[in-house]
């Protein structure tokens, strides 16, 4: 148990680290709420991310890696490779909206289906253009209403497209958790086909035929319950939130003891990254199915604090320190089945861990 514990809390200072010094200010709620509004159109979902591109670009980049100006610097020359190369700004590109639905397949397998609603400052019929061109016939028509949807055979585009010095030996191998299978499934189900739609005047939705078909359909929206987690940080530059009904199970091997049981019962989780006041804040939620399965998680999570706390606290190092210090802020609360924690990582924390000199 006690290298169980261990490594859950290596895991947890990773995850920590990671959504720290990811996105995140509260300053301008303006355009979140366009985010919010656009996840709105998804079909129903069980799980859904939202992203206000143009902050990540304009405010999150610029301060999270202010550190390390070459990345941003590099960042910015890819954006402007792949426009010079396909026509396609990044930069016109505001809000994004994806839903993932989740389908049992099997006791401990899913397959995911995605949908992406992208709202910006650009003309969705053009792009099509531009990925008819690219595709040189690979695609067919479908009438969804008074829309017409672009299924694009996307293995047959990469394989006519692919340099002819490409190895396929340098192709990573396949991963066996559940969660990797799913993945796996979903991407491989979207290199098959690709269905691509103009939403309206300033919208494409993309994703998986039938996703794109409900979406245009008018089919149930996402439900309210996920959406009030979603708008529960309304300036959050990321939001996601997802519904479990098996519970871990089919993301991660667990054992059957008591923590194994403990992380399976979460049935709910979601989460937000913000920028408040210069610094990277992210709070993330999980909901279990009763009160005790709460308290136990909760517990856990504050045995795991107080884990970091001992064996970092003598930490001589710039960057443990930091960690160190990220343990300590932590809030962890529980509020019946809902246990949260919540971080706020000073910008001078993250150019430590950026290997800022």
């Amino acid at each position: 148990m006690k290298t169980k514990f261990f490594a859950a809390f290596v895991a947890f200072a990773f995850v920590l680290n990671a959504f720290g010094t990811a996105f995140a200010d509260t300053k301008k709620a303006r355009t979140a709420r366009q985010t919010n509004t656009l996840a709105a159109l998804l079909p129903a979902s069980d799980g859904v991310l939202t992203l206000d591109v143009k902050r990540g670009l304009t405010e999150a980049v610029p301060q999270i890696l202010s550190a390390k100006p070459q990345w941003i610097t590099s960042i910015n020359s890819h954006i402007d490779e792949i426009k010079t190369k396909t026509g396609l700004d990044l930069r016109q590109f505001e809000q994004v909206a994806v839903g993932v639905s989740m389908k049992q397949i099997s006791d401990k397998e899913v397959d995911l289906e995605p949908l992406v609603l992208a709202r910006g400052k650009y003309n969705p019929s053009a792009l099509i253009a531009l990925a008819k061109l690219a595709s040189k016939g690979k695609y067919r028509e479908e009438k969804v209403g008074a829309k017409t949807v672009y299924i694009f055979t996307i293995s047959e585009i990469a394989e006519q497209n692919k340099p002819a010095s490409a190895d396929d030996s340098t192709i990573a191998p396949k991963k066996d958790s559940w969660f990797d299978k799913a993945v796996d499934r979903m991407v491989n189900g979207l290199l098959k086909e690709v269905a691509v739609t103009s939403y309206d005047a300033n919208t494409m939705a993309f994703g998986t035929v039938a996703r794109v078909r409900e979406t245009l359909e008018g089919k149930p929206r996402v439900n309210a319950e996920l959406m009030n987690l979603i708008n529960r940080k309304p300036a959050a530059i990321a939001a996601f939130a997802a519904n479990l009904p098996n519970g871990l199970t089919n993301f991660i091997d667990l054992d059957t003891d008591d923590f194994g049981e403990t992380i399976n019962s979460i049935r709910q989780v979601s989460g937000a990254m913000e920028l408040i006041k210069g610094d990277s804040a992210i709070s993330l939620t999980a909901k279990t199915s009763t009160f005790e399965q709460g308290k136990n998680l909760n517990d856990i999570l504050q045995t795991l604090q107080g884990v970091g706390k001992s064996f970092l606290g003598g930490a001589k190092s710039a960057d443990k320190q930091v960690f160190s210090r990220m343990i300590e802020n932590v809030k962890i609360t529980q509020n019946q089945m809902v246990v949260s924690l919540d971080l706020q990582v000073p910008q001078t924390d993250i150019n430590i861990l950026l290997g800022a000199k």
